[in-house]
């Protein structure tokens, strides 16, 4: 018998309710592997850091920091780092639960790992963020490291942050590691095609849906959630293919032109002034409205949890690419399949960033790097292989692309630890 966590109770929304009830539907695939399942609904491992600094001004400011390594039965752990006000246990939970269902459902040798900082970063000076950086990366630097688990860029964190953590890391161990961190800049061991991957993957994945649907890309209206590095880049493939952007929404607000937005001044101007910097370009409009602009294509690139069943109900858009962590929450899920709106799930859609950081680790064990359309042509391998495959299992039990995406997955890492066994 099997006893729940003590230290989380999850609501049937919130991340890790979210994860839980994903795995729960999974169940009836696994076969004789579904004996195992518990080993998905717990972390192996959940460190929680104090994170202290000397804040500019003299002052000693205390951080609360996570690191949680869900499960490593196919390698060692993989995730990103957040640094967020609103960052909880419960949701580094949940995105270290999800990334070890993305690397498997891809292939990759890794589990799922991820961690955070709650904080807002836009508080802190240069030199605080350092600060904090290095002091969070010494407090995790027990569990982390380049054969167990491997630190990426996330929510508000950049390949400078990566820097730093690779320094810090290094300089504890007494060597450079340049294999501790991915996402870190070209001349310290990064790897060429990193920065756009995660949009250049929901572009991809979003690619061959379309064509299954149906749906002709040119003069397909798509509507953005999320102007940062993943959804401005999915954008901008999308509008080289021929689609239409017709809304945008990032944490200034919404803007929407049913004729499309042009990118080319949208983009640089969104960087500084946010999306609402644009005004020429379309209408501000509230931010609840965006939900319901017709679109063909909805891509969410922000946070968890956008899609609720309301949302869900009023979305005019045929495809939904997640972008984002586990935007769309179970009962949203559920109305989208019944009005036959197709979702490419997170864990297969968004998996090309953790793809690509599988090659910068890999280039930096062999101290050989690859050019770029190299890169692309192995990450477009990869994301096409995985989809295909999965997209046969959802044809072959009738299920969604995520439940098929999740069975797929599932059963690799069940295997794995099956294969394992239990020590001692």
């Amino acid at each position: 018998m099997s006893e729940k966590l003590s230290f989380v109770n999850p609501t049937a929304n919130s991340p890790w309710g979210t994860y839980l009830s994903q795995v729960d539907r999974v169940v009836p695939y696994l076969g004789p592997l579904a004996r195992w399942v518990e080993t998905l609904k717990r972390p192996k491992r959940a460190l929680i850091v104090d994170v202290p600094i000397e804040m500019d001004d003299g002052t000693i400011a205390h951080f609360e920091g996570y690191r949680v390594q869900h499960n490593m039965s196919r390698g060692p752990g993989k995730g990103g780092i957040r640094f967020h006000p609103d960052v909880t246990l419960e949701e580094v939970m949940a995105l270290s639960a999800w990334m070890t269902i993305k690397t498997a459902a891809v292939n990759l040798p890794y589990g799922g790992a991820k961690g955070g900082i709650r904080v807002d970063p836009k508080k802190l000076s240069q030199q605080e963020l350092e600060k904090i950086t290095r002091r969070y990366t010494s407090e995790i630097g027990i569990i982390i490291g380049p054969h167990t688990d491997i630190p990426a860029p996330d929510v508000n964190t950049n390949a400078q942050i990566m820097a730093w953590m690779m320094d810090t890391y290094s300089m504890n161990v007494g060597g450079t590691a340049t294999g501790v961190v991915t996402g870190k800049p070209l001349h310290l061991g990064g790897s060429l095609g990193r920065v756009k991957a995660t949009g250049r993957g929901v572009f991809v994945t979003g690619r061959e849906a379309a064509r299954r649907l149906g749906l002709d890309l040119r003069g397909a209206r798509i509507a953005v959630q999320g102007f940062g590095n993943v959804g401005s880049v999915a954008a901008e493939l999308f509008a080289e293919a021929g689609a239409k952007i017709v809304a945008v929404q990032d944490h200034t607000g919404t803007i929407v032109n049913p004729n499309g937005l042009d990118l080319s001044k949208l983009v640089p101007i969104s960087r500084t002034d946010g999306v609402v910097g644009f005004k020429a370009g379309g209408d501000i409009v509230p931010n609840e409205d965006f939900w319901s602009v017709a679109c063909d294509i909805l891509i969410p690139a922000a946070l968890e949890g956008q899609i609720t069943a309301e949302r869900a109900k009023t979305t005019t858009a045929r495809l939904v690419l997640e972008g984002a962590n586990g935007p769309t929450v179970p009962t949203a899920d559920d109305i989208l399949a019944e009005r036959g709106v197709l979702v490419v799930p997170d864990v297969i859609c968004n998996a090309g960033g953790v793809t690509v950081s599988y090659f910068e680790w890999v280039q930096d064990f062999s101290s050989f790097f690859w050019d770029e359309d190299e890169i692309n042509v192995r990450l477009d391998r990869i994301m096409m292989n995985a989809l295909n495959q999965i997209w046969d299992t959802a044809d072959k039990h009738k299920i969604t692309l995520r439940t098929a995406t999740y069975a797929v997955a599932c059963e690799r890492i069940l295997m794995a630890r099956q294969e394992r066994g239990l020590y001692p």
